[in-house]
C-alpha cells in the first residue's frame, strides 16, 4: 500500500483557562459538603502534573447543577467552534481549503451530536457536499491514534485523496454534583477540553510518513475506563488499578503490536504516548524501560493542558515535531474497551 504522509498538524483550546490551585479551591468547597473524605482526595489535585487547563465555560459555571440539555447545547456550540479553529489552522498549515478535503473522519466521546460535528461545520468549513463523512465515538482517550490509523487506511485505499482528523473533546462536561464519586473528583484533578486536527494523504511529502499501525484489545477490561450514561449526564468510570494494570501489560501489546510490522521496542528511537495522568506517565516509562522523566513532552503537556481525552496525544505529537522528529517513532494513546493503539512514523 502507498506511504501516507501527515501534512500537517494544528490545535486548539477554548479560551477559559484555569489553574490548578484554583481547581482545588473551588473543589474543596464544592466537594468537600458533597464528599465527606474529601480532604484525603487532596493529594490527587496536587500530584497530577496539570498546573493549568483549558475549559468550555467560565469556572463559576461548573459549580451549579446542569441537566443533560445544558451540557449538550454547550457541546454542540463549544466543540464545533474547537472543531473548525484546529481544521482551518491544520488545512491552512497544509496549504489546502475545506472544498479539497475528501473524506473527515472525527472523533469525539465527550458529548453527543446528531448531525455529528462534520456536518455542523460543512457550511463554515466550505466542505464539499460529496465529501465522505466518519464520526467515530466511544474510543475516549485512544481516539487520537485510533483516529490517525482509521484516516491512514482510508488515505491508502484511494491514494491521492486528502483525509481530515479532527479530535475533539469537552471532557469539563463530565464536571458533576452528583452522586459524586473518587472517580469524579480524580476526573476534576486532570480533564479538561480541546481539539486537535491534522491533514493525511498519500503522493504529497509532509512532516512524517505512516509505516504501521496497530491495536490491542485486552478481554474482560471494560470496567477499567469509560462512562456511565446517567441521568445528569456522563459519569466517569476510572478504576484506580490503572497504572499498575499499565505497568503489567502495556509491554507485552506493545511487542506484539510492533512484531506485526516487523520491529521490536528497542528500535523506537521515541515513543508519543497520551498523558493520561502523572501516575500513567510514570507506568509507561517503568513498563518500556525508560528512565523516569524520559517521556518530557507529555508531562509538558499535561502541566498546560491537562488530559483532553483524543486530542491530547496529538497535542504531545505537535511538540515532538517542532523539536524535531527522531527516524522512527511511535504514537500511541490507550482508551476504553480496554484499548492500545499505535501508529509507527517516519520522519520526513
Amino acid at each position: 500500500m502507498p506511504l501516507v504522509h501527515l501534512l500537517s498538524l494544528a490545535t486548539a483550546t477554548p479560551p477559559h483557562n484555569l489553574y490548578q490551585d484554583e481547581v482545588l479551591e473551588a473543589a474543596n468547597e464544592v466537594y468537600g459538603v458533597l464528599f465527606p473524605q474529601f480532604e484525603h482526595m487532596v493529594p490527587v489535585f496536587k500530584n497530577a502534573g496539570v498546573h493549568a487547563r483549558q475549559v468550555a465555560k467560565p469556572a463559576e459555571w461548573y459549580t451549579q447543577t446542569r441537566t443533560w440539555a445544558e451540557r449538550s447545547s454547550v457541546y454542540d456550540e463549544v466543540a464545533l467552534d474547537l472543531f473548525c479553529q484546529a481544521a482551518e489552522r491544520s488545512l491552512a498549515e497544509a496549504h489546502l481549503t475545506g472544498g479539497e478535503v475528501d473524506i473527515i473522519v472525527t472523533v469525539s466521546t465527550t458529548g453527543i451530536s446528531t448531525p455529528s460535528l462534520e456536518a455542523r461545520a460543512m457550511d463554515r468549513m466550505g466542505f464539499r457536499p460529496n465529501a465522505a463523512r466518519v464520526p467515530v465515538f466511544g474510543i475516549g482517550c485512544a481516539g487520537g491514534a485510533t483516529g490517525m490509523a482509521l484516516a491512514v487506511r482510508l488515505a491508502a485505499a484511494q491514494p491521492g485523496c486528502k483525509v481530515l482528523l479532527v479530535c475533539v473533546e469537552l471532557c469539563s462536561m463530565a464536571f458533576r454534583l452528583e452522586a459524586v464519586t473518587k472517580a469524579d473528583i480524580v476526573s476534576a484533578a486532570i480533564f479538561s477540553d480541546g481539539a486537535a486536527a491534522c491533514m493525511l494523504s498519500t503522493g504529497s511529502q509532509g512532516f512524517a510518513a505512516v509505516t504501521g499501525y496497530a491495536e490491542h484489545t485486552w478481554p474482560n477490561t471494560l470496567d477499567i475506563m469509560g462512562w456511565r450514561v446517567e441521568t445528569s449526564g456522563l459519569g466517569v468510570v476510572l478504576a484506580p488499578a490503572l497504572p499498575p494494570f499499565i505497568r503489567k501489560k502495556i509491554r507485552p501489546a506493545m511487542e506484539e503490536m510492533l512484531a506485526s510490522q516487523g520491529l521490536a521496542i528497542e528500535e523506537v528511537d521515541r515513543f508519543i504516548c497520551h498523558p493520561g495522568g502523572m501516575r500513567v506517565i510514570e507506568a509507561i516509562e517503568t513498563a518500556f524501560g525508560l528512565g523516569q522523566g524520559t517521556l518530557d513532552y507529555e508531562r509538558e503537556v499535561l502541566a498546560d493542558h491537562g488530559n483532553m481525552s483524543s486530542p491530547t496525544v496529538l497535542f504531545v505529537l505537535d511538540r515532538a515535531r517542532r523539536q524535531g522528529l527522531p527516524n522512527r517513532s511511535v504514537l500511541t494513546a490507550m482508551g476504553p474497551g480496554f484499548t492500545a493503539s499505535t501508529v509507527t512514523l517516519a520522519a520526513a
